[in-house]
């Protein structure tokens, strides 16, 4: 065949080749995207994913999923336009690099919206994506776990779907290749799938926990932080599950011991998970607190601060509501000094309300261990915190929970005065109450109560014709450990009262 005649098909080809690896290239950048968009690119591109020629098929395929990736509209078209048919076609039949763009371009449509994802399952992709995970080439495992994993994110539904796929065989079956790029995307599915029920947990705890367990042992940051994240949603769902959790590991230590690793995202995963754990129950709070587990936690969110913080604060809340031995045991390692220093120093509403609700859990249990929390003038700062909280449900609720746990057991009245002046009704009730029944056993602090002004204020809260009557009759109660005349020495209409009579008298004398 002459050159003249071969020139024009080669020209031919070299434009096609030309024209997808621009396309590619322009479309890494996000600025050129919707400039693309508005030119009918994915149009254009469709007829290439069958292009004779392997290398214009790929460049395609890679541009489609850098413009779906950018936005939902984009990824809207590429379904509307019947793509995703065609990608799916291919997946069996074309070789690892085409297979490893789309892999990309249905993980880049899934990303987006349930719907989306829902449209590729629909489409047929779930059988041809399981089967890629059994592909001899790493990568184009690695390409089908993370489009497995952007579709089972969404919810529950999509998640089974991708089981009864028999995913989660597979996903456990890369865990042991070599490559660490591949057990990253391998983990962060099964995570995505543990998340959503304990059924589906069940699934993973069956086919491979303690062999994802083991992975806490490797080096590399990004697998580390998924194995933390994925046995805490393995864990967060029952007992059981929080049980074999714990029990899959060969080392408890090497969990807590991630929470002194550098990287925060670790250090924020493995809180979660040791959240989770505490939370199902006694003995899980006791096993953790037995190996050391409450002084490291108190560690950690005393060196720690912002968000990775808050799962920490939680944990040490869920371990002291168990029983009283476990809230003086986060007391003596000094737990309550930097509760106070989180809720006085952290702006997240939920770290404040997580620390409300930790001091409510540790002082609920006994008198020492609601005065130790009143003795480091912990009760303002809550109240300031609750008075503060108008736009923050979360915290006002768990702030003035934590105020009615801990002053129920307040006997240390001295530490309650500062909150007459502040107090909500709600809480002033619980106030009350304990100025009742203690004020009167207590002679040193009934003339201490009187020099501080307290005396004064409660007499001024009477004298308020708003204040509920409910708690004007608790103040009466209190008023019968003095006498009459200090009760009205200390009226806030006193002076009137003796101006009245100085007047009354001066005119009878006349």
């Amino acid at each position: 065949m002459s050159k003249a005649i071969l020139k024009p098909f080669e020209d031919y080809q070299k434009a096609r080749f030309t024209f997808v690896q621009s396309v590619a290239d322009l479309a890494q950048r996000p600025q050129n995207i919707l400039a693309l968009h508005s030119a009918g690119v994915i149009q254009l591109l469709k007829p290439l994913l069958l292009d004779s020629v392997q290398v214009v098929q790929q460049s395609a395929a890679l541009a489609i999923g850098r413009l779906a990736n950018f936005s939902v509209e984009i990824a809207e078209s590429v379904v509307q336009n019947d793509i995703i048919s065609q990608l799916i076609y291919s997946l069996s039949n074309q070789n690892r690099f085409y297979k490893k763009a789309a892999c990309y371009v249905l993980r880049a449509v899934a990303k987006h919206s349930d719907k989306l994802a829902d449209d590729i399952v629909k489409s047929g992709a779930l059988e041809p994506l399981v089967s890629n995970l059994n592909d001899l080439d790493p990568s184009v495992k690695e390409s089908a776990a993370w489009a497995l994993g952007y579709i089972s994110k969404h919810n529950s539904q999509l998640a089974e779907q991708v089981v009864e796929a028999r995913a989660i065989d597979n996903l456990i079956l890369c865990l042991r290749d070599p490559e660490v790029e591949l057990k990253r995307a391998a983990t962060q599915t099964l995570s995505y799938i543990a998340y959503h029920t304990p059924e589906l947990a069940v699934k993973i705890v069956d086919n491979g926990l303690e062999l994802i367990s083991t992975l806490l042992m490797d080096n590399d940051i990004q697998l580390k932080r998924n194995i933390c994240l994925l046995l805490g949603n393995i864990a967060k769902h029952s007992f059981d599950l929080s049980l074999a959790v714990w029990n899959s590991l060969q080392e408890p230590k090497l969990l807590l011991g991630c929470l002194m690793s550098p990287d925060l995202v670790i250090k924020k995963n493995t809180a979660f998970c040791i959240c989770e754990i505490v939370n199902k129950g006694l003995e899980n709070a006791m096993k953790i607190a037995k190996i050391g587990g409450i002084g490291i936690l108190v560690h950690f969110i005393a060196n720690v601060k912002g968000e990775p913080r808050l799962y920490g604060i939680i944990a040490l809340g869920f371990i002291a509501a168990h029983n009283e031995k476990l809230a003086e045991g986060i007391i003596d390692v000094y737990g309550i000094n930097y509760l106070k220093e989180a809720l006085e120093s952290e702006s997240s509403p939920h770290i404040k309300a997580a620390c409300c609700y930790a001091l409510g859990q540790i002082g609920k249990h006994a008198p020492k261990h609601a005065n130790k929390i009143a003795e480091h003038n912990i009760l303002a700062l809550i109240m300031n915190n609750i008075n503060d909280s108008h736009e923050h449900e979360d915290l006002y609720v768990k702030g003035r929970r934590a105020l009615k746990k801990i002053i129920k057991n307040c006997n240390s009245l001295k530490h309650l005065e500062p909150l007459l002046r502040s107090a909500p009704a709600k809480v002033m009730k619980y106030i009350l109450d304990q100025y009742e029944l203690f004020l009167k056993d207590s002679r040193e602090y009934k003339r201490e109560f009187v020099e501080s002004g307290g005396l004064r204020k409660l007499q001024e809260l009477k004298a308020d014709e708003t204040y509920p009557e409910e708690l004007k009759k608790k103040i009466e109660k209190i008023n019968e450990n003095y006498h009459m005349e200090v009760i009205n020495f200390h009226s806030p209409n006193f002076k009137e009262t003796i101006a009245k009579k100085l007047n009354d008298y001066a005119y009878s004398q006349d």
